[in-house]
């Protein structure tokens, strides 16, 4: 059932962070590490989630991530907004799970030119899922990862 699939993440996870230092600079290849946590409730019966995650920077990022299945085109939604661009909400990125994997894209401007962002979930049946960011400026032929976060639950 598809509005089932973020299951896997609902809880607390500690994150294990890799980013390129400057994501949007085609030429940076110095990654940073970062820890944080992240907690993630259903809502909508399942049909949505909602997730608040605060990641070691200097000051701290603060994040919300809004994500809500459509069921009719069994499409997955998802919205984020962070402390680091107060105020705006970035396009809805759009996929779905298959083969055990979450693919979700959209078009957004990435350091004022226009390209695709890919978030993708993998190791969904590990108990540890692991996230990735990549960004594509020739409309998806090929794809450079700048964020990953590595997940393993928190116990309460």
């Amino acid at each position: 059932m598809a509005d089932k699939d973020f299951d896997f993440f609902h809880g607390r996870w500690r994150m294990r962070t890799r980013k390129l230092r400057d994501v949007f600079d085609p030429t940076c290849t110095e990654w940073v590490e970062l820890d944080g946590v992240t907690e993630v409730r259903p809502a909508f019966g399942g049909a949505g989630n909602v997730e608040t995650t605060t990641l070691g920077t200097e000051p701290p990022l603060q994040a919300v991530t809004v994500r809500l299945h459509d069921a009719e085109q069994d499409l997955w939604r998802v919205w984020y907004v962070s402390t680091r661009a107060p105020g705006y909400m970035g396009p809805a990125d759009e996929g779905r799970f298959e083969d055990g994997r979450g693919v979700f894209i959209c078009e957004e401007e990435l350091g004022g030119r226009p390209g695709l962002v890919r978030h993708q979930w993998t190791a969904l049946d590990t108990g540890r899922p692991r996230w990735e960011q990549a960004f594509s400026f020739d409309k998806g032929q090929t794809w450079e990862t700048n964020y990953v976060s590595e997940h393993e639950p928190l116990e309460d």
